[in-house]
């Protein structure tokens, strides 16, 4: 079996997921640590007993190492210079999401990823959980018909400090990708338009707009819709958002955290001025692990087996794409056609 060799780029609290997945695999193995900052890098490897190179340069941990893939676990504004060195350098590159802090700089790091042959795949982790699997199989299995329209509220209120409340837009910019990811997972379908209000309501403790509603089009005829606030205290959701999507024969509801609930028509009944309903328990065909791990079990699985992930960059463009359009539409309070 080959053993993947790996430089983990970025040595803050995320680093630990990344290396507790790294270690539990008998075919992987770090063979460089690499920070700006040499002191966070040094530590990072004592805590855990990383007998390996420390470097403050990604390029000169590819000419010292014999690597093969790099762990992107650095900050979003260093996304593209380090996933740009990787390819380059003739790794492939697995990494934390965005690919970059806005569109052009993502296509072109796509680009480098096609021009070099080497594979990039993203984190999105929220696609690996086994009831948002147990929702898309009840959608793709026309359980309620045709998608009419997706509805997710994104209501928290995390106090981070540090780069987020300094963003000009740390809901949509930072969060919303994975709601928006997590929309064209469930449907298959891509974004074709958004309109988008941005805002900051009273008593947020961000500098940018904390809140936004969002309206999308889809390419399958169907409406996403996105309310969302990083600074709403109480009656919070969950991470993964609270769900409602509406088709042709019945309803989806997902709180994020519990078994999806369905309720489609029951055709044994006459139809009257309210439909009889009957409700539909949720099944799933996938086993795999949740987070992180799963999310990295399929980017290991998709390098051996020479094919795209399910997060392969090229597709996670597309969920990037709602983010800096919908940030375009709130800026200029228009309509924005993809």
């Amino acid at each position: 079996m080959k053993t993947h060799k790996i430089i983990l780029a970025g040595c803050g609290n995320m680093a630990h997921t990344w290396l507790d997945y790294a270690f539990q695999r008998n075919n992987a193995e770090v063979v460089g640590v690499v920070d700006l900052n040499v002191k966070a890098a040094r530590a990072l490897a004592e805590s855990r007993s990383l007998q390996v190179p420390v470097f403050t340069a990604l390029s000169d941990a590819l000419e010292r190492t014999d690597a093969t893939v790099v762990f992107d676990v650095t900050v979003p504004s260093a996304h593209k210079q380090v996933v740009t060195t990787a390819l380059t350098g003739g790794c492939d590159v697995f990494g934390e999401k965005p690919i970059a802090e806005n569109f052009n700089d993502a296509s072109e790091v796509v680009q480098t990823a096609e021009k070099t042959g080497r594979s990039y795949f993203v984190m999105q982790n929220r696609r690996y959980q086994k009831e948002i699997r147990a929702f898309k199989q009840l959608l793709d299995d026309q359980v309620i018909g045709q998608i009419g329209a997706v509805h997710a509220d994104f209501f928290l209120g995390p106090h981070f400090g540090g780069f987020r409340e300094a963003m000009k837009s740390p809901l949509i910019m930072d969060m919303a990708i994975h709601t928006f990811d997590q929309a064209r997972f469930l449907t298959g379908a891509d974004a074709v338009s958004v309109y988008c209000h941005e805002y900051n309501p009273p008593g947020s403790w961000y500098e940018g707009d904390s809140s936004a509603v969002c309206i999308f089009e889809m390419s399958d005829g169907s409406v996403f819709t996105y309310r969302g606030s990083w600074s709403s205290a109480g009656h919070s959701t969950s991470w993964e958002a609270d769900w409602r999507v509406t088709g042709s024969k019945g309803s989806v509801r997902w709180n994020g955290s519990d078994d999806p609930a369905c309720e489609a028509i029951d055709e044994s009944h006459p139809r009257g001025f309210m439909d009889y309903v009957k409700v539909v328990e949720p099944e799933t065909t996938w086993f795999g692990r949740e987070g992180h791990f799963g999310c990295l079990d399929e980017m290991f699985a998709a390098l051996e087996d020479e094919r795209a992930a399910e997060t392969d960059c090229r597709d996670n463009l597309k969920s990037m794409e709602m983010v800096f359009k919908a940030m375009e539409s709130a800026t200029s309070e228009k309509k924005i056609i993809f």
